[in-house]
């Protein structure tokens, strides 16, 4: 049997292990970041809030006129029978839809460019590593500014990442772990793939427009419910952010991530803050006790 413990693929209707999937350079997935995608994580068997993910990337299928031939249930099969073959227990987990090209002859035109699905799991994939969360992640704002909902809309998951890497080069040179990108009336809007939420005077809030609907960002809400955290979505200005009480991100591929500095600013002696590490304990005690949870089908790899 083939060893695909490494990442196992579906790719235009076939299973594969991850190193034989492959794309034509042709294809505008590749040449014009024409694709949607979504990414769901298996922690110890199981996966994350899987339906949320499958209704997520339907809908921006749907608004990018995407419509290859599997189902939500036959791509519901291709991610439990990806994970199955790969025999991993703790697995990221990711579905994307990429337009192809137009037939030769064919209008030069998306409509005439048939759209189909590349899914894989490899192991776990972690945004900040533990150790980073641990100890607080450093935050800077760059210059760069997030593109704008007017010209794309950020709730659709995009290869758009110009802004989000020319913003990752900033932190770099500034020595921060991630930037947080601002829109163009100067608010906040999310990291490079995560969701960003603020900590001021026990209220927690978040960007009410300008990103991603993240589903671990719908987890975090649940959980201040929760908690009994006063919680907001609201246009959040840099400057208010730079002076919050705590901050945190969030994402599938690491959970509730806080942060100890921004913009050189050091937060709760330049550690984690209660409010962050409280979310961020609950948020996995949860998991382990199956909160949201639907277990792999590890049969399906017969």
């Amino acid at each position: 049997m083939t060893d695909m413990s490494r990442g196992a693929a579906y790719l235009n209707g076939e299973f594969m292990p991850l190193a034989e999937a492959r794309i034509p350079v042709t294809h505008w997935g590749y040449r014009r970041s024409d694709v949607t995608y979504d990414v769901v994580g298996v922690r110890d068997g199981a996966f994350f809030r899987l339906e949320d993910h499958l209704r997520r990337f339907r809908a921006s299928m749907t608004r990018l006129r995407m419509a290859p031939p599997e189902s939500d249930d036959r791509i519901r099969a291709i991610l439990h029978r990806v994970v199955a073959l790969s025999g991993l227990r703790d697995a990221y987990v990711a579905m994307d839809c990429l337009r192809a090209s137009p037939a030769p002859g064919a209008p030069r035109h998306p409509a005439y460019a048939p759209s189909y699905l590349m899914c894989y799991a490899v192991p776990w994939v972690w945004v900040a590593s533990p150790e980073m969360i641990d100890r607080g992640m450093h935050l800077m704002i760059p210059k760069v500014r997030r593109i704008p909902p007017e010209s794309f809309d950020p709730r659709v998951k995009n290869f758009h990442w110009g802004d989000l890497t020319e913003g990752q080069f900033e932190a770099l040179d500034a020595g921060a772990d991630f930037a947080v990108l601002l829109d163009g009336a100067g608010n906040v809007t999310e990291g490079p793939g995560f969701n960003v939420f603020c900590v001021i005077g026990g209220v927690v809030a978040t960007p009410a427009t300008g990103a991603l609907d993240g589903i671990t960002r719908a987890s975090v809400m649940e959980l201040c419910a929760e908690l009994g955290l006063p919680l907001e979505l609201r246009d959040i200005p840099a400057e208010e952010f730079r002076a919050a009480d705590e901050i945190f991100g969030c994402t599938t591929a690491g959970g509730i991530m806080p942060a100890a500095r921004i913009d050189g600013r050091r937060m709760n002696n330049d550690a984690p803050g209660p409010v962050s590490t409280a979310l961020k304990d609950l948020f996995w005690k949860k998991r382990a006790t199956g909160w949201h949870a639907t277990p792999v089908d590890y049969a399906a790899a017969g």
